[in-house]
């Protein structure tokens, strides 16, 4: 039998909305830890799997599709291109724009980002069960989606290259 939730649980768990911060800034933490071995940062993994998903974008379209500054997005791209790790290609639709693209090298990083993130994700919901953590996921998609939050697309991108 499920049990409503209290002003007491409020008071000492925080209410919803803190515990999903909560869990959210440690799954961050931990997520930039575990990708740390293979010499990549969040916004990084973020851009290499927004370009698997949607190649040959340009880098105006790439950064609005994340929200985020353009010339904050053109070092991420720099930092990835001096790796080997993306390819910028003059559009052939437009000579002006640059369309951007994973190599073989990124994508074989990406194949190990993707096991990692699978191990993070089973890590952070470990004290779930298959059908509670599809409930979960389930739930916070509902929740992301009334919050006008772009799927797939962490908000924080948009704070990068802002100054405080």
């Amino acid at each position: 039998m499920t049990t409503l939730p209290t002003e007491g649980d409020a008071a000492r768990d925080g209410g919803v909305a803190f515990l999903l911060a909560q869990l959210g800034s440690h799954a961050a933490a931990a997520f930039a830890e575990r990708i740390r071995p293979l010499q990549l940062t969040p916004p990084q993994a973020g851009v290499l799997r927004r370009l698997a998903q949607f190649p040959g974008q340009s880098q105006r379209e790439l950064a609005d599709a994340l929200g985020m500054h353009a010339p904050r997005l053109v070092v991420l791209i720099d930092e990835l291109e001096d790796r080997g790790l993306v390819a910028r290609d003059r559009d052939p639709g437009d000579r002006r724009n640059y369309a951007i693209s994973l190599t073989d090298k990124g994508r074989q990083l990406l194949a190990e980002l993707a096991r990692v993130a699978r191990q993070h994700e089973h890590t952070i919901t470990a004290a779930l069960d298959d059908n509670e953590r599809a409930q979960l996921l389930t739930l916070l998609r509902r929740i992301a989606e009334e919050q006008n939050l772009r799927p797939g697309v962490h908000p924080g991108f948009r704070r990068l290259g802002r100054r405080a």
